[in-house]
Order: C-alpha cells, then sequence, then structure tokens
C-alpha cells in the first residue's frame, strides 16, 4: 500500500503531460496521492480565488472538481483534456487520490514551498522541450534543491525528467 504524496510540477504542456504519465505509470501505487502541483504567474486580480489562497495556494482541489471548467475559471487554470483523462483514469486505474493544488507567484518558490508545506514525498518535473540556455536554468535550480538537501534521483533511460525524493 502506498500512501505517498507524489508532487508532479504541471503547466499543461506536452512535457508536463509526459511527466504526469511516467509518474502514475512508473511511480504512482495504490493508496497513494497524486498531487498536481500548479503555479500561475502573480496577477493583481480583483476578483477569483487568488484573492483568498494567493499567499497559501489553493485547497486541495479533487480530480472531479478540477475537471469541470467552472470550478477550474474561478482559479483562472485551463487544464488541457489530455491531462484531465490521464489524472482521472489514474484515479480510477490506480486506485490512487489525485488532487490539484494551485500556487501564484515564482514556479521556482511555489514549488520549493509545495514541498515543505504539502509535504510531497517527491516531486516528478518534466522538460519542457527547452533549448540548452534553458536547460542550463533549469539545471541551477536542480542545484537548488540538491544545496537545500533533496535527494535528486535521474532515472538514465528517462532523460526528461527530475525525481526528487524527500525525507
Amino acid at each position: 500500500m502506498g500512501e505517498r504524496r507524489i508532487g508532479v510540477a504541471v503547466d499543461f504542456s506536452a512535457g508536463s503531460r509526459a511527466a504526469l504519465k511516467w509518474a502514475v505509470d512508473n511511480v504512482a501505487r495504490q493508496g497513494d496521492f497524486l498531487i498536481l502541483v500548479v503555479v500561475r504567474p502573480e496577477e493583481n486580480y480583483e476578483q477569483g480565488e487568488m484573492q483568498l489562497w494567493g499567499v497559501t495556494g489553493s485547497p486541495l482541489i479533487p480530480v472531479v472538481e478540477f475537471s469541470d471548467a467552472n470550478v477550474m475559471k474561478k482559479y483562472k487554470v485551463n487544464p488541457d483534456p489530455e491531462t484531465l483523462d490521464i489524472a482521472n483514469t489514474a484515479a480510477k486505474q490506480k486506485e490512487i487520490t489525485v488532487v490539484m493544488k494551485i500556487y501564484w507567484g515564482d514556479a521556482r518558490e511555489k514549488i520549493i514551498e509545495a514541498i515543505d508545506k504539502i509535504p510531497l514525498s517527491l516531486l516528478v518535473i518534466g522538460n519542457r522541450g527547452l533549448g540548452k540556455l534553458k536547460r542550463y536554468q533549469s539545471q541551477t535550480q536542480i542545484n537548488y534543491l540538491l544545496m537545500h538537501e533533496f535527494e535528486f534521483v535521474l532515472q538514465p533511460h528517462v532523460c526528461c525528467f527530475g525525481i526528487f525524493e524527500f525525507g
């Protein structure tokens, strides 16, 4: 039985979908919690959920709710159908709890915050098909995580994912 908290950084790109699918296929097991961590840019929202949850991030949103376009409209998030399909299928077939947590602000800071605040057992991050400069910047973020005593495990046969295990 699982009961781990597996975070997947999701921005609804092809890379994050691949990371989500990989996490479901290779990491998640019955009883685990799969938490889609979404970071939106910080904006000056006059209305919407950011006013309530801008500092702490949204509450955990169950897969049934984040599959509802009206609910996600309040958070100004538009999940793509493929990501929703992966999440819904995983919840049913793997018997895992799938939820989403939305943060607003700098992605690097908020992902690190999610590690501590949720807390996550491990984090899977996809590669957005970035060029050399952006991959270098991503490596800098990985180095930051390493300096803060997070164990980084790279699957050699899967070159586009980083998996960070905690505790």
